[in-house]
Formats: C-alpha cells, sequence, structure tokens
C-alpha cells in the first residue's frame, strides 16, 4: 500500500505519529508532543496505522506541489 498514493486528491502533506497513524493534510500540519495536527486552515484526513515509531518527527513528508 502507498499512502500517499491513497491520500485525496487536495491533500499535500502526509505524516506518521508516535503511535504510528498515518495522517493526510492539505496544509502544512504543525507539530505537537507525539504526532501532527492541523493548522486550522485546509482539510486533513486519516491514512492509515503502521507500527509505533520513535522518529515520527522525521516522517512528515510533501506529497505533492501547491
Amino acid at each position: 500500500m502507498t499512502l500517499a498514493a491513497d491520500c485525496p486528491e487536495w491533500a499535500r502533506w502526509l505524516a506518521q505519529d508516535a503511535d504510528g497513524a498515518w495522517w493526510c493534510f492539505e496544509a502544512e500540519p504543525n507539530q505537537h508532543d507525539t504526532g501532527w495536527y492541523e493548522n486550522e486552515v485546509g482539510r486533513y484526513r486519516r491514512a492509515g496505522q503502521g507500527s509505533a515509531n520513535p522518529d515520527w518527527r522525521t516522517a512528515l513528508q510533501r506529497i505533492r506541489p501547491d
């Protein structure tokens, strides 16, 4: 499964939380203690579940240009 390919067309960012949850975001998300959250603009949607990731801070990736 390719998570980026499974994100909706509007999604520009893909990120994984510490618990392994993957999220698609329309706008670049903000970081909190154990994951990522929408920055009050744009849409977001859960993309899947992986294994817990202690390096979740490095899991943010841009998947499409604006």
